[in-house]
């Protein structure tokens, strides 16, 4: 019998750029929420608003794609505007006259659920309004948005505010409901805009959550300096001691809109945070942000069991792929997903492959690592990859003067991968900048039963060692399918593991080493602390490489003594924390089919504890709850 569940939040409104279709990590994040079933069951409606972006061919072919699982039933780019009520079709016509935009409504696929969609095509916008919610924001909370009318982005996101807040008034959907029945949920700065255009409308009339899975400003503090992580969250630790806030160490930063648009999330009823670090970072903002209430919500991963037999089945395919394009079946095949962006530090991988490829050649083993990132997120024609395939051998050989090699891919990565291919002896790395992997997309040499999943269920180890990670998914997913993951000491699933391990440690999956001595299948429980978190035992899938712990002698004793760390300095940690983690994964890697399979039952069920049904249930639900009962 089927047990009625009352829906505890009966109206939710999802703000956010990733609205219409799949981007990036937020749009993960939301598959992973709108399509769990603890999320359906307590939440009475669902919808996401965003930009429309109609002189973009491409969004636009990506938004209709039929993998994208969009209805639409009123759309006045489309041309479709009576598949709603004559009531409701007028109610968006006057919103479209009044603001001078293009509206979308429908519905979109996430897992088994449908949720609607409300986007907003802002190319001519009424500055009239514009300017009037500008003097909103300034007059309230302090932005002055004519610091920042050069940036598009912010222009765009200040545009659809208003007519995305009239067109959910225009649809009716918080007819009859209270105040705490109704949420809008601000997914990055990119969202608050709407929130804002709540409290400009109906004032205490709506709850309001401010969704942080990043914080830009650490970002750019990271990304901008050649000391990278180790400058800046050292820096960040000293501060904390001293209780000093981010403008204080680094200098005021309301030059850059999102620091000065994140800033006023502090007006939201609830602050989310992907993790640790982006809780931490955070509080370094100051003010109200270094006391208020965050609530951790982890991003959840995807659990699916596997035999040892279908990892292998994936590792043979990707081993045949090698052997067809190096000419050798390796013993090991490694893999890294990612954007190609300089947050990724993809030159850590080589730094780490270095200390490896002497270690494999030492106990006459043999690797590879398929590094699947690109700068053309649209991916190239695969007529261009049939004909650089045959010419020279991608993407074992490119070219950076026939759009092969093109932005980021040759400084961020490829200057590395050549001389490292030319010295090493039992390893080899492949660059395969394409989005996609499957035959299709990737050339002939590419097996035809290959597909994006063998990728994931194949590798035995999964980089991801990130300056900047505000939580990391894909360098987690591997693990469920038996594979290590090596990731940086400031990537946010940290904590989420440390979580995670510490359940299986109470259901006796895990035991803690200080209690049983060291031993395959047991872990060292992390001891508190945000930064410098190491697993200590050998059947553990997890590899930390702390590039921000400094031996004792080198340690700042300031915030001021941090900002002196510079690239060089960097360098040099590196150089020793890559030596430390190729040392940690090459004993952890399996020799045999048992310690695979030990290696995919601990992947199993720490992957069981990370799901996204569980996240939903045990934090994001709670927090929306909390909102809506105070």
């Amino acid at each position: 019998m089927e047990i009625f569940v009352l829906k505890t939040v009966p109206l939710v409104i999802h703000a956010t750029h990733e609205a219409g279709a799949k981007v990036g990590g937020i749009g993960s994040v939301l598959d992973g929420i709108l399509g769990a079933k603890s999320y359906n069951s307590r939440v009475g409606r669902t919808l996401l608003v965003g930009p429309m972006f109609g002189w973009d061919p491409v969004q636009m072919a990506r938004l209709t794609d039929a993998g994208n699982g969009v209805q639409i039933h009123y759309s006045s780019l489309h041309g479709i505007r009576y598949d709603v009520s004559e009531p409701v079709q007028q109610a968006l016509l006057t919103v479209e006259r009044t603001f001078h935009v293009a509206l979308l409504y429908g519905q979109r696929q996430f897992g088994d659920a449908e949720h609607e969609i409300l986007l907003v095509d802002a190319s001519n916008p009424h500055m009239g309004h514009v300017e009037r919610f500008s003097y909103f924001l300034w007059e309230n909370y302090g932005v002055e948005s004519f610091r920042y009318n050069y940036d598009f982005e912010y222009n765009l996101y200040m545009s659809i505010a208003q007519p995305l807040f009239a067109g959910l008034k225009a649809l009716g959907v918080d007819e009859g409901l209270a105040p705490h029945e109704r949420v809008i949920i601000a997914h990055e700065w990119l969202g608050l805009p709407v929130a804002f255009a709540a409290q400009l409308n109906e004032p205490e009339q709506w709850r309001t959550v401010f969704y942080a899975h990043e914080v830009a400003t650490a970002r750019l503090l990271v990304e901008s300096h050649a000391g990278h992580d180790t400058r800046f969250y050292n820096a960040l630790l000293r501060a904390r001691e001293s209780h000093l806030p981010l403008d204080t160490v680094f200098g005021e930063q309301d030059s850059y809109f999102k620091h000065a648009v994140v800033r006023q999330a502090i007006h939201c009823d609830a602050i989310f945070a992907v993790s640790d670090s982006v809780r931490e970072e955070l509080r370094f903002l100051g003010g109200p942000f270094a006391n208020c209430r965050i609530d951790l919500v982890y991003n959840g991963i995807g659990s699916e069991e596997i035999e040892v037999a279908d990892h292998l089945d994936s590792k043979r395919r990707l081993q045949a792929y090698c052997r067809t394009l190096l000419g050798f079946e390796p013993d090991y095949v490694f893999t890294h997903v990612a954007r190609m962006v300089m947050s990724k530090a993809l030159w850590r991988d080589v730094r780490v492959m270095e200390h490896l490829d002497r270690l494999l050649e030492s106990a006459g083993k043999t690797a590879a690592l398929f590094v699947l990132a690109t700068s053309e997120p649209a991916g190239r024609q695969p007529e261009l990859i049939g004909s650089w395939e045959s010419s020279y051998g991608w993407p074992v050989g490119h070219r950076g003067d026939n759009g092969d090699l093109v932005g980021e891919e040759a400084p961020f990565f490829f200057d590395d991968v050549e001389p490292f291919n030319h010295s090493a002896g039992s390893s080899k790395i492949v660059l395969v900048n394409q989005f996609g992997w499957s035959r299709d997309r990737c050339g002939t040499r590419m097996p035809e039963e290959m597909g994006f999943s063998d990728i994931r269920r194949g590798s035995d180890l999964e980089f991801g060692q990130s300056i900047y990670e505000p939580f990391g998914i894909a360098q987690i997913e591997p693990v469920q399918f038996g594979a290590l993951s090596c990731v940086s000491s400031v990537c946010g699933c940290i904590g989420f593991v440390q979580q995670a391990a510490a359940e299986l440690v109470e259901q006796g999956v895990l035991v803690p080493i200080e209690a049983e001595g060291q031993g395959e299948g047991r872990v060292k429980l992390p001891g508190g602390g945000l930064l410098g978190t190491a697993f200590a035992d050998e059947g553990f899938p997890f590899v930390v490489a702390d590039y921000v712990g400094l031996p004792a002698e080198q340690m700042p004793g300031t915030p001021r003594d941090a900002l002196e760390i510079d690239g060089a300095a960097r360098g040099r940690i590196e150089a020793g924390s890559s030596r430390g983690s190729a040392g940690q994964i090459f004993e952890r890697l399996p020799r045999s089919r048992e310690q695979m399979e030990e290696l995919l039952r601990l992947g199993s069920a720490l992957a069981s504890s990370m799901s996204w049904e569980s996240v939903v249930e045990t934090s994001f639900l709670p927090g929306l709850e909390r909102i809506c009962r105070e």
